[in-house]
């Protein structure tokens, strides 16, 4: 197969999966999809300058839009750029057979705050999703847990009485409508849990149930600590 074959057949897919991913018209100009896909997808947004480059280059390597009619060969260090674009927005990795971590330490709602801080101590876990009985209503993050002691202190109350008796429900109850966390489907991909990041900036920790639902365990979690290696993941994908 040409360069100008191996071209044209990687900028199809790219044209083809984001119309298909995002529902754009047959009409819209591919300069277009991409522009509107930059604002949903992170590998989109990263190689938006030379996605609009090679739909320039499309058009020198095509005469009159037929693409058996090729009048110009591309360098094969652009064909291979352009096909591990095409693999990063066709066939993305998931994040469950990759980046996340799939043994993840739960506590109940009822916990006592003493007995989070020491699980997450002993595991080295800063970030514990907290149930009650079967729904995951917030997580339990170190530095925010930390917060919420401080302000226990400087509302001059006795630390050790509250990490004794305040329950770790009632420290996490006030933050769901934050939204600190996300909820993914296992079929979370690595380019779409970067994107949930992008979205809000808030976000810490993403959850993966089997369906995406509150109501499941999780099955693996990613935080904002994953994200460089994230990068570095689809960067050599």
């Amino acid at each position: 197969m040409s360069n100008a074959d191996r071209f044209l057949r990687a900028y199809n897919a790219i044209d083809h999966s984001l119309r298909n991913q995002y529902n754009f018209k047959r009409a819209m100009a591919f300069t277009d999809v991409v522009r509107r896909s930059v604002l949903i997808n992170s590998v989109v947004r990263k190689y938006e300058d030379d996605l609009i480059d090679y739909s320039r280059l499309r058009n020198a390597i095509v005469h009159s839009g037929n693409e058996s009619d090729i009048i110009a060969e591309p360098h094969l260090n652009v064909v291979e750029k352009l096909e591990h674009i095409a693999k990063l927005i066709c066939t993305p990795p998931r994040a469950i057979d990759s980046i996340c971590r799939k043994d993840v330490l739960c506590v109940h709602s009822k916990d006592k705050v003493k007995h989070v801080i020491e699980l997450i101590s002993k595991s080295g876990y800063s970030n514990l999703p907290v149930y009650d009985d079967k729904k995951l209503i917030g997580i339990a993050n170190g530095q925010r847990l930390l917060d919420a002691l401080g302000r226990s202190l400087l509302n001059g109350k006795n630390l050790d009485g509250v990490v004794k008796e305040l329950t770790i429900g009632e420290v996490v109850e006030n933050q769901v409508a934050e939204s600190y966390f996300a909820i993914a489907d296992e079929n979370i991909t690595l380019e779409q849990a970067l994107n949930l990041f992008y979205k809000n900036r808030k976000v810490l920790v993403i959850i993966i149930t089997k369906n995406g639902s509150e109501y499941e365990k999780p099955v693996g979690i990613i935080t904002v600590a994953d994200i460089m290696d994230i990068n570095s993941m689809l960067e050599n994908y």
